[in-house]
Formats: structure tokens, C-alpha cells, sequence
């Protein structure tokens, strides 16, 4: 009890610590990070060969086949599949320290807006990865086999490259989802008004279906699977964004009287 007293004194005190104190709290903040990250590194060395059998049997479900062109690359990708699965399970520790560093020198519905945006961002992150593996990943695997259907045409692929290509949809699809929380920051910071939103709806909608494109093979059903929700991620920003704004407006015009 007494240890926790003299914790929360300290942090009550965050805005009068002297320069030394926040380095010595940042320098303390980022070895536990660096703790988590090789802890769940070495647990993610241990899965590694299952996760990467799950995620190449996506594959064999298709008909592809793999393999490795230098003695090294298979365990190269255990090597990556461990560090980027270390990576996002330390992300949550990553955020919360940040929160907890700057969390004493924001306001209040700052502090509020920085803690949402960290816990929504880290779910509309997860929710795109979730959405490319469940249902854009295996369209797309399914036409590009497809095409070397009934041609004696094996398809042999690497695990390196393919590894790239799934953790390349992977972070597209989980930055793609990220729209909401940033048009949400945004609005709130002064810095975007849903009127412009509304406004370049048209715009918006071809600059989606462009990217659902590039990011997507050439066949219509994948593209019009990655544009839809991002049309509805689009519409939801900017409902989002208007109850921000007004309650915005709300706020200021309190302020002023």
C-alpha cells in the first residue's frame, strides 16, 4: 500500500519532474518493452513452425505447392514469422507505455481521444488482418491458381516470396482499416470536417475502387471484395466524424460563453 502511494505521489508529480526523472522513466519504459518483445519473440520461435505450416496450408488448399531455394530461407521465415508475432503481441505493451509516458502533460479529453485512438486502432488493425486472411487471401489464391489451370503449369512458389506477399496484404489490409480511427483523430484535432468528406464522396469512391485494384488481381470478385468494405469503413468515418464535429461545436460554444 505504501508503495502504490508513493507511485501515484510520483505521478502526480510527473509535471514538475526534472529532466533526468522523465529520461530515467523512458529509459525504464523501453526495457520492458525490449523485455516483452524477446519474450514473446522466443514463444514465437516455438510456434513458428505451425504458424507457417497454417499459413502456407492456405495455399495447399489450392493446389500450390513450396519450396525453398537456399538452405537458409525456411528458417529465415521462422525467424520472421517469430519477430513479427513478437511485434504484435508487444504492440499493446508499446502503446500502453506510450500513453502512460505523455498521459501527465495532455489535457483531459486529450488523454481521452490519445487512449481511444491507441485501443480502436489496435482492434480496426486486428479486424483488417482478420478480414485479408479469412476472405481475401483465399480469393485471391484461388484465382491466381486458376489461371495455371489446364496449362501443365505446376505452381511451385517459394516460401520467401510467398511469406512476403501474405505479410504485404496482411499490413495493407490492417492499414486499411485504420481509416475511421485517423478521420476520427483528425476531425477532433481541428484538422478535417466531414462536410469535405461529404463532399468529395465521389472522388473518395474512385480513389477506393482504385486502390481495392492495385491491391488486388486483375478479376472483378476480389476487387469488388476489398472495395466494399472499404466503402463501409468510409461511410462509417464520416458518421464518426460528424458526432465528433458536433459535439466539437458544443464544446467551443460553451467555451465562449
Amino acid at each position: 500500500m505504501a508503495s502504490l502511494k508513493h507511485n501515484k505521489t510520483n505521478r502526480s508529480d510527473d509535471k514538475t519532474m526534472t529532466l533526468s526523472g522523465h529520461l530515467k522513466e523512458l529509459r525504464s519504459r523501453i526495457v520492458v518493452c525490449i523485455i516483452c518483445l524477446v519474450v514473446f519473440f522466443l514463444l514465437g520461435m516455438h510456434f513458428a513452425p505451425e504458424i507457417v505450416d497454417n499459413l502456407t496450408g492456405l495455399g495447399k488448399q489450392y493446389g500450390y505447392e513450396y519450396v525453398y531455394l537456399s538452405p537458409q530461407e525456411l528458417l529465415l521465415q521462422y525467424f520472421s514469422v517469430a519477430m513479427l508475432a513478437g511485434a504484435i503481441f508487444t504492440l499493446p505493451v508499446i502503446l500502453f507505455n506510450i500513453w502512460a509516458f505523455i498521459q501527465p502533460g495532455l489535457k483531459e479529453n486529450e488523454n481521452g481521444l490519445f487512449l481511444a485512438a491507441l485501443i480502436f486502432g489496435l482492434l480496426f488493425f486486428v479486424l483488417g488482418v482478420l478480414f485479408a486472411y479469412k476472405i481475401m487471401f483465399p480469393f485471391m489464391l484461388r484465382f491466381l491458381i486458376g489461371l495455371s489451370t489446364g496449362r501443365g503449369i505446376t505452381a511451385s512458389i517459394s516460401v520467401q516470396n510467398y511469406m512476403a506477399f501474405l505479410l504485404t496484404i496482411f499490413t495493407v489490409m490492417g492499414l486499411v482499416f485504420e481509416l475511421p480511427v485517423v478521420c476520427v483523430v483528425l476531425t477532433a484535432m481541428g484538422l478535417l470536417n466531414p462536410v469535405w468528406l461529404r463532399k468529395g464522396r465521389k472522388f473518395i469512391i474512385v480513389g477506393i475502387f482504385f486502390v481495392a485494384a492495385v491491391i488486388t488481381p486483375p478479376d472483378i470478385v476480389s476487387q469488388v471484395m476489398v472495395a466494399i468494405p472499404m466503402l463501409g469503413l468510409f461511410e462509417l468515418s464520416i458518421i464518426l466524424c460528424t458526432i465528433i464535429s458536433g459535439r466539437k461545436k458544443t464544446a467551443d460554444s460553451q467555451e465562449t460563453q
